[in-house]
């Protein structure tokens, strides 16, 4: 079993074009979701996880992310800048790198929000992650249990986790809730610039070494105004049973 991560990388630099017009005034990972803006939901989990130092790329609006971020000590916030230019989700991780370190980190999307079972899921994650076998472990939410999400799905996974990308016409069980762990060595050779972290997810699963993990609880997908409702009422349901 490897040991708990302490830093983690939260990509919070996209533009939510998505979610306008809320996205107009405000960045996407400020919009509230049950009376608490989207990553703060991230951090409040990253915290519980003991993470103690949590990288955070901005872009688009970053004064008003950077400024909310100031009232948080745990995790301690660092800052990643990419205000000049947007580096997609695998060059936002390259550029940060140097502040991450050489350990595994737990790499999260500032949007995504997840209803925990017994054991919380980032926990879960830290015990199953072996790096001697895997460059990358992906929590993966079940297509059928999702809330707000329609799609098709990203991965089937085989019994001993690892993954396998859908097929382009297919569908797929499994869908990439936007949490992983992942070792410093998969960004090796890295493109230059922007890129989609997909390519590396994709070099990872030709070398055997990308594997999953089931999410146990309620994964929501808060893509656009309306399935904030629709995570709201999850969350309440939660609570009260």
């Amino acid at each position: 079993m490897a040991k708990s991560p302490r830093t983690a990388m939260v990509l919070a630099a996209g533009l939510g074009e998505r979610m306008r017009p809320l996205t107009e005034s405000m960045p996407k990972p400020l919009v509230p979701v049950a009376g608490k803006p989207l990553i703060d939901h991230v951090l409040d989990r990253l915290a519980a996880a003991g993470v103690e130092r949590a990288v955070v790329n901005v872009h688009y609006l970053a004064d008003l992310l950077e400024r909310h971020l100031k009232s948080r000590t745990a995790p301690q916030i660092v800052i990643s800048d990419e205000r000049e230019t947007l580096l997609n989700t695998g060059g936002g991780v390259v550029k940060a790198l140097h502040a991450i370190g050489g350990e595994p980190f737990i790499h999260v999307n500032s949007d995504t929000i997840w209803i925990d079972g017994v054991k919380p899921n980032l926990e879960r994650l830290a015990e199953a992650f072996d790096p001697a076998r895997m460059d990358a472990l992906l929590l993966l939410a079940p297509v059928a249990t999702s809330v707000g999400y329609a799609g098709r799905g990203d991965f089937t996974m085989a019994a001993d986790g690892r993954l396998t990308r859908r097929p382009e016409r297919d569908v797929a069980s499994f869908v990439y809730a936007g949490a992983a762990i992942l070792r410093p060595e998969l960004f090796r050779d890295a493109p230059d610039g922007a890129f989609p972290l997909t390519a590396l997810f994709n070099r990872a699963e030709a070398a055997g070494r990308l594997h999953g993990l089931r999410l146990e609880g309620v994964w929501m997908h808060v893509g656009t105004p309306e399935a904030i409702a629709e995570a709201e009422a999850a969350i309440k349901a939660s609570a009260a049973s």
